[in-house]
């Protein structure tokens, strides 16, 4: 059985006790067989045999996702289908090659089955028209397997019709046996508010947010988004999703504004003007994540996001450094 095989054999039954060992077998193999890691450590001057601790791992910076090819193993395999980032015409779109995309499916239903129970309890309907627009969305890939895998009968994407939106809602309320949820881009979820702030179709509801005004209304810090999302919806807690197109795993907030990792995610987070200083008790500064899943591409990712880590092993996302992108789900200034 070969290495990718025992690894994803393996992934369902990770947890806090096998996680670091699991982790640092991954990174052995990927040091050898991600070009662009294995060169990325060899121009640090880093021997992949020195790494013994999680901390030890130099993580790859997630602009390589824009100027390379970010694969393990190349030569065994054709990349199936491709996930870009969101952005203006302006940006480079970072680039998730995928060899397997029924992994990211399964993947992703199994975290969300383990926060928040079967698919088949909920129907899920969406108000994310600029990753529709923009095309090869992982988020949009998510929710459509969620929707497809839940047997409703409700189409799931709603592009600026919000009088369908509605009307959907309205249907979905009358089977009392499901919860529904309602994923939604930042300023997409904002401009129903405005427009149906009061309408009872909003009550009720599940709502995750997933970030990102994508320029088309002023940055808000999540305490006042989901405070004006709370006008209309409920005083029920909004929910969040912490993910991106370079991971093949996410992170939920359950309405507290804290996420919690998967068993197959985990976050270190290091001083923002040092690269190499991740702390596992380190209770704020910018993150670094494990990605198990991601055995195709790279699991360790040096990204831009600034967080707060807690002592239960919740964390907040605080915003971005200066000077990176806006992009992607659930990064705020």
């Amino acid at each position: 059985m070969s290495f990718r095989d025992e690894h994803l054999r393996a992934l369902p039954t990770v947890s806090a006790a096998n996680f670091e060992e699991t982790a640092l077998r991954l990174f052995r193999h990927q040091a050898e067989n991600c070009p662009p890691y294995r060169d990325y450590l060899a121009a640090l001057g880093r021997n992949p045999g020195s790494v013994n601790t999680l901390i030890d791992i130099p993580f790859l910076p997630i602009e390589f996702f824009k100027t390379h090819e970010v694969r393990t193993a190349p030569t065994d395999w054709t990349p199936q289908e491709t996930f870009l980032s969101s952005g203006t015409t302006q940006q480079q779109r970072s680039r998730h090659l995928l060899r397997d995309p029924a992994l990211y499916c399964h993947n992703a239903a199994r975290i969300f089955e383990q926060t928040y129970g079967s698919l088949t309890d909920w129907i899920f309907l969406a108000l994310l028209p600029s990753y529709l627009e923009q095309g090869q969305s992982s988020l949009v890939a998510m929710v459509e397997y969620f929707a497809k895998e839940s047997s409703q009968t409700q189409p799931a994407f709603f592009l600026h019709d919000h009088a369908a939106l509605l009307q959907a809602l309205a249907t979905a309320k009358c089977d009392s046996s499901r919860h529904i949820m309602l994923l939604g881009v930042s300023y997409a979820l904002l401009d129903l508010v405005a427009a149906y702030a009061g309408a009872p179709e909003l009550l009720g509801l599940t709502v995750l947010e997933t970030g990102g005004m994508k320029g088309r209304r002023r940055e808000m810090i999540r305490e006042e988004l989901h405070i004006e999302l709370q006008t209309a919806f409920g005083p029920q807690g909004i929910h969040s999703e912490y993910g991106m197109t370079e991971l093949l795993s996410q992170a939920y907030s359950t309405g507290n504004g804290r996420f919690i990792c998967p068993p197959v995610l985990r976050i270190l987070l290091r001083e923002p003007s040092d690269p190499f200083s991740a702390d596992a008790t380190r209770p704020a500064g910018t993150i670094n994540v494990i990605d198990l899943a991601n055995i195709d591409s790279c699991a360790f990712i040096e990204t831009k996001d600034l967080a707060r880590q807690h002592s239960d092993g919740s964390f907040e996302v605080l915003g971005r450094l200066d000077n990176s992108d806006v992009r992607g789900c659930n990064q705020m200034v």
